[in-house]
């Protein structure tokens, strides 16, 4: 009787220990394709980094993590399952995350930004396409036409400033379609429609698989833009450590793609099948974007401008405000966590340096207005040159070695925008200098200026484009 009661008390205290061995589970939606996501997401997947950074004392030190994790290709279904309590963590741009926030809100709960991502303060990164063959060469030149956008998406939003800014009626002037980015790329090779608008990084993808050409950026429109990552606001109350160890395995994402931006272009190219060269573009020195996890006022004022949209579109009648959106604490709990300066990062704007020599004169590049990068095949660093004219010799000499150069990038001369060159416009000078532009009418404007000529990639650097042609 003794050794039953005894049995019997065991059962019991082994039981309720394995009542504290809390399984948690983190669920976590990423957009894979949406390549500018990929320090939120997956980097931190395929590099296993966040297993490094989960609690195991305290509170957790019995804990059993269950970690989920689901790819989506836009934010809308992201936020259907993270409302519906299927996923904890999710990243999206800012105007599906103020359709997130009212999501949540109407649903009586709450999502909060913890982290941007990566971003623009002027809004490159959402853009315009058009056929490649297409005679249209800006966004007025649309009137009348078809333009298919993803709906419900931040290029959805900066579509309809852009159209409202050159006095294009969006209900009236243009005909709008919902499509995604899979299908907006077909109905541009079989001319279903005459443009595209789509967030990153179509924009680019379509024209460096040469049936598109890019006509009009985000950041013309001068409207921030930035993707982030959200989370349910009672699982981060819940669980502040995870959000933060979330944070930390994002940081250390940023560390080695800063690093080495050529091999991990590579690895997203390996998950997306979006090509290593659109990767660079983004992830490179330089880059379109720049990888920035702090809120800049840019971000919010992105954030209150979505909201407003939301509301001219009659798709949210709760109130928001951009600062109830964002919760930064997290974010700052995981810089000083990593050994880094929150508020010295919120103030710098700078691209992510480039530090390097031509490759052609070995002299350090101090001036990069100008900065023209070429990737050959085989070579695992991408070379940079200080100018387009330096560069061109690279590119000529590759070709007459049987070497396949695997992208040009330039930089537009009035923006500073990174340009794939071979579909961008390129103004000689009579000094023999060289400029390049994304817009065929600031281009020939250029030219005129100081009396040079208009030319396309091919007769600029070599015989044949080495990357899809114009």
């Amino acid at each position: 009787m003794r050794l039953k009661k005894t049995l019997a008390l065991l059962a019991l205290v082994l039981g309720s220990n394995a009542l504290q061995a809390e399984t948690i589970r983190i669920a976590i939606g990423t957009q894979d394709t949406t390549i500018n996501c990929a320090t939120g997401g997956l980097l931190i997947r395929e590099l296993k980094l966040l297993e490094k950074y989960l609690p195991k004392d305290g509170k957790y030190k019995d804990a059993k993590y269950e970690i989920v994790w689901k790819n989506f290709t836009s934010g809308p279904p992201l936020t259907n399952e993270m409302v519906a309590d299927k996923l904890d963590i999710g990243s999206m741009a800012d105007f599906p995350g103020a359709l997130n926030a009212a999501a949540f809100k109407k649903a009586g709960k709450k999502s909060v930004f913890i982290t941007a991502l990566s971003g623009s303060p002027q809004g490159s990164g959402n853009g315009l396409v058009v056929p490649i063959d297409s005679p249209v060469t800006s966004l007025a030149a649309l009137k009348g036409k078809s333009i298919s956008v993803p709906f419900g998406s931040t290029a959805h939003s900066m579509l309809l400033r852009a159209l409202k800014a050159q006095g294009l009626d969006p209900e009236k002037d243009v005909n709008l379609v919902s499509q995604s980015p899979e299908v907006g790329g077909s109905a541009l090779q079989s001319h279903k429609i005459d443009a595209h608008a789509n967030f990153v990084p179509f924009a680019e993808l379509f024209p460096y698989r040469g049936f598109a050409r890019k006509i009009y950026d985000g950041a013309q429109a001068n409207a921030p833009t930035f993707h982030g990552t959200l989370v349910n606001n009672d699982y981060a109350k819940k669980y502040p450590e995870i959000v933060v160890a979330f944070l930390r395995a994002a940081i250390e994402a940023d560390r080695l793609i800063t690093a080495e931006p050529e091999k991990y272009s590579e690895q997203i190219a390996k998950t997306t099948g979006i090509e290593a060269e659109v990767n660079y573009l983004f992830h490179g020195p330089l880059g379109l974007q720049t990888r920035d996890f702090t809120f800049k006022p840019e971000y919010r004022t992105a954030l209150k401008t979505a909201i407003e949209t939301l509301a001219l579109l009659k798709r949210n009648d709760v109130p928001l405000t951009a600062d109830e959106l964002i919760d930064d604490s997290y974010l700052r709990t995981a810089f000083k966590l990593s050994g880094l300066d929150y508020d010295k990062q919120l103030k710098s704007y700078g691209r992510l340096p480039l530090v390097a020599k031509d490759a052609q004169s070995g002299a350090a590049i101090k001036d990069f207005n100008r900065v023209t990068q070429v990737w050959i095949e085989g070579e695992p660093r991408v070379r940079n040159y200080a100018s387009p004219e330096s560069a061109l010799f690279a590119v000529r000499d590759a070709e007459k070695t049987g070497k396949k150069v695997r992208v040009v990038l330039v930089h537009d001369r009035q923006t500073g925008l990174k340009l794939l060159a071979n579909l961008a416009w390129f103004v000689r000078s009579p000094n023999g200098q060289i400029d390049a532009y994304l817009e065929r009418d600031v281009a020939d404007k250029a030219a005129q200026k100081v009396g040079g000529s208009v030319v396309n990639f091919a007769s600029t650097f070599a015989s044949t484009a080495p990357v899809a042609s114009r």
